[in-house]
């Protein structure tokens, strides 16, 4: 009995030693969430570098628990496939210029109206909160992790264009909103891809272009385009957004890091767009001798004019889908006060 008794204790003190140790192994490392984020642009421009910019921030705060590998230059979905990809669950995250589908984004594409957002932060900022103040529907079936803006387009071109005289029938690429732009003030815009640009202007075909001015730079267009004139118009409009059932799958703890993120990176994105657009011009002027022609405010006033007719036939077209384009239109004028302080 005695030896059994013995033996029984041994047993009963392994048991409690062995439970002991492995209370002290910690549980097998959770595996990390990947996730794919696509992007339509080549990598070195605006959006990629705040993708990457992301990317590294939420990998960092989440201790290495999100991981995010990227797709940009329209390798995994291209520009107008962007949305619609997101919702199907092709990538987990994209980002989309909402301008290259006009009647789809109404509220917030309202913002590239020429309403007179003085740069990238400031419009940025101004999306952000038109995009929570309505919240619009076609939003419903993705969560949205930030917007952001481009800066305002300026005109690029080979000739000086100092007036509305200058600009009248000269071919100049543009596209979308900034299209609508261009021929109301009585140029003639050509629709083409910016990648098609250069050998465009090398050729002729056009005489310039109307975009925001870290092309000059990024592009090279400077090395072409001797002359910039300063109309600071259209700023287009991009979300980057999530599918839903990626969403609804995360851990509170990782929804708080991404939903802390959004201003912060919103307010990033616009600082950055407009430090680039500082850099291309001085870059432009000291290495290419690049002209900028400021407008008078009296010329200026002639633009602004022949602009007008955009924001009332947006207005117009916004009550016919039962909003208010007088609201909305007026709320943009408020927060760009607000913000440009």
């Amino acid at each position: 009995m005695r030896g059994k008794t013995v033996i029984g204790l041994v047993g009963v003190l392994l048991a409690a030693f062995c439970l002991g140790v492995l209370g002290t192994v910690p549980a097998a490392a959770a595996e990390p969430i990947k996730l794919s984020y696509a992007n339509f642009p080549p990598a070195p421009t605006f959006p990629c570098v705040q993708m990457e910019r992301w990317k590294t921030e939420v990998e960092k705060r989440t201790n290495g628990q999100v991981l995010i590998n990227t797709y940009p230059g329209g390798t995994l979905l291209d520009a107008k496939d962007m949305m619609d990809g997101v919702i199907a669950g092709q990538a987990n995250i994209g980002c989309l210029c909402m301008a290259y589908q006009p009647g789809r984004f109404i509220v917030t594409n309202s913002t590239s109206l020429p309403l007179g957002i003085p740069d990238a932060l400031v419009g940025s900022l101004v999306l952000w909160d038109l995009y929570n103040k309505y919240k619009p529907e076609e939003f419903a079936q993705v969560k949205v992790l930030t917007m952001f803006v481009t800066a305002p387009s300026n005109i690029m071109s080979k000739v000086p264009v100092r007036n509305l005289a200058d600009l009248k029938g000269l071919d100049i690429r543009a596209s979308g909103g900034a299209a609508v732009i261009i021929s109301a003030l009585g140029g003639n815009a050509v629709g083409m891809p910016m990648s098609a640009t250069p050998e465009a202007l090398q050729k002729g075909v056009v005489k310039g272009l109307f975009s925001s001015l870290e092309v000059m730079k990024d592009f090279k267009f400077a090395e072409l385009c001797k002359y910039v004139t300063l109309t600071d118009t259209v700023v287009y409009p991009f979300a980057v957004v999530m599918n839903m059932n990626t969403w609804n799958s995360l851990p509170a703890d990782i929804k708080k890091v991404l939903d802390d993120l959004a201003l912060e990176q919103c307010r990033w994105t616009g600082d950055y767009m407009d430090n680039h657009v500082q850099e291309a011009n001085k870059w432009s002027q000291e290495t290419q001798k690049v002209e900028f022609i400021a407008l008078s405010p009296e010329e200026k006033a002639k633009w602004d004019e022949k602009l007008k007719f955009i924001t009332d036939k947006w207005i117009e077209e916004a009550k016919a889908k039962g909003l208010s384009g007088e609201a909305i239109v007026d709320d943009i004028m408020a927060l760009i006060k607000k913000h440009s302080k």
